[in-house]
């Protein structure tokens, strides 16, 4: 039955009042053109401590984000108190578009994969040359993490004292990897962080490599000292390391040369998100030997072209190994 007549008014129609007094809802959102743009530095629990024009500001994330996450090294825009006084908090409103991803998953059965630094222009990969002996399938994983997410690899082998590089230098050799080699003696004398300097400068790196390998005890030594996180031992009996830094941490560098991000120790680098076809682009000399591959090439089959490009002579046949060894990489666990 027709409740009003044919030409109804406005106030015709009854509305429903609102029992929670509150405005009604709208998927019209703010602009927040007001917003000032700043950089994640760390994640804590949901608060998330951003440096914005030179103040520390410790913010929240706006809820209109919805489950999109900010990470450490995310540009962000802010809106709200500004000032960086203690007890204040402001909200994160958007997260602006990133230039390269570092990746990974707690194993490759793992469908979830984890940001764990955003807008870093290189990731070094840190690794002992013993005490704990180095884990070469590790180092393969985040070189095509690195590769993968859209950053520039960074070899940095500590503890040259107890052990020589050669044999791991000599190993990466084909890939290209620019390098550094510390020792103990140099980092207490101060003598290697000239080399370490001019692989950062000016520069956003991320630091990853499993516990006891001497990341954090590096990162201190190349900031300032009110900067500086707690180090461990390894474990004489496990050969492993004790986690010492628990969350992602941007560091600036002195003299604002860089940044540094210190990353939590990892056992394992689970690359299930990574599509085996994208490791080839870090291979540019042998990019164009793909063109006559089947179609789904793995890279490692008879069929693959890549076999006689390189025959022909236009690449190193060190490097399609070392391309078939990275490949492999996503189909074998670290310790295999």
């Amino acid at each position: 039955m027709r409740r009003y007549g044919k030409h109804t008014d406005e106030d015709d129609i009854r509305q429903r009042p609102n029992r929670k007094g509150n405005r009604p809802r709208t998927n019209i959102r703010p602009k927040h053109e007001e917003a000032v743009e700043g950089m994640v530095l760390t994640v804590d629990r949901g608060r998330l401590t951003c440096l914005v024009d030179g103040r520390v500001v410790m913010a929240m994330k706006a809820r209109e984000l919805g489950r999109k996450a900010a990470v450490v090294g995310d540009r962000v825009a802010i809106v709200g108190d500004l000032s960086g006084e203690k007890d204040t908090l402001a909200r994160i409103v958007r997260i602006e578009p990133r230039t390269s991803v570092l990746r990974r998953t707690a194993d490759d059965d793992d469908p979830y994969e984890r940001v764990v630094v955003a807008n870093a222009d290189q990731l070094a990969i840190v690794t002992a040359l013993a005490d704990p002996e180095p884990r070469p399938r590790l180092i393969d994983r985040c070189l095509v993490a690195a590769y993968d997410g859209g950053l520039d690899p960074l070899l940095v082998l500590t503890k040259s004292d107890l052990a020589p590089p050669d044999e791991l230098l000599e190993l990466y050799g084909a890939l290209g990897v620019p390098y550094v080699v510390t020792s103990r003696q140099e980092l207490e004398s101060g003598e290697a962080l000239d080399r370490v300097h001019k692989q950062l400068d000016g520069k956003i790196t991320a630091f990853v490599g499993h516990s006891g390998v001497g990341k954090t005890t590096l990162v201190n030594a190349l900031v300032s000292r009110e900067r500086r996180r707690s180090t461990g031992v390894v474990n004489a009996v496990t050969g492993r390391g004790r986690h010492t830094t628990t969350s992602a941490r941007a560091i600036p560098l002195p003299d604002n040369d860089g940044w540094v991000v210190d990353t939590p120790g990892v056992r394992s680098f689970g690359l299930h998100h990574v599509d085996p076809s994208r490791v080839i682009k870090a291979f540019p000399d042998l990019e164009p030997g793909t063109e006559g591959c089947p179609r789904a090439c793995s890279h490692d089959e008879p069929d693959c072209a890549l076999d006689a490009w390189v025959a022909e002579g236009h690449a190193d046949p060190a490097r399609l190994y070392s391309l078939r060894r990275l490949l492999s990489t996503r189909e074998r666990r670290e310790g295999d």
